[in-house]
């Protein structure tokens, strides 16, 4: 991908990564809504910087023709980058949520098992609907 297609698709999914975990969050936490999209924003500011980390690393390894990578390959990108993003959203949300980190780690665990959902199925439609 170019930088350009990166930096789309990054905005594209955590725009609506946002949406989704504020919605989640707020069912669950007693923080305003306010609060939760601060936090969240600044957890998908950081997710969008490890993506296009995370991501030109993983094309410098596997070289082959992205659209060639099936669901195995899907599966384990999405568990890899997210289990690696929690080292970094854990702190985020233990500070702005007054949690400690064990509550912080299971909300996040929490948030990352529906993002990583939503990261396969986003990964595995984008190229095919927006790039043929």
């Amino acid at each position: 991908m170019s930088f350009l297609e990166r930096l789309f698709h990054a905005t594209l999914f955590e725009a609506t990564v946002v949406l989704l975990s504020v919605f989640a969050l707020y069912f669950f936490t007693e923080e305003s809504v306010s609060v939760l999209f601060g936090s969240m924003v600044l957890v998908s500011l950081t997710a969008m910087l490890w993506n296009m980390i995370f991501n030109y690393f993983l094309d410098k390894i596997f070289t082959g023709p992205r659209e060639k990578r099936g669901v195995l390959f899907r599966t384990l990108h999405a568990i890899s980058f997210e289990a690696g993003l929690l080292i970094f959203t854990i702190p985020i949300i233990s500070y702005f949520l007054k949690v400690d980190w064990v509550t912080a780690f299971m909300m996040d665990f929490s948030l990352t098992v529906m993002v990583t959902v939503y990261t396969f199925i986003f990964n595995l439609f984008f190229l095919p609907v927006l790039w043929c």
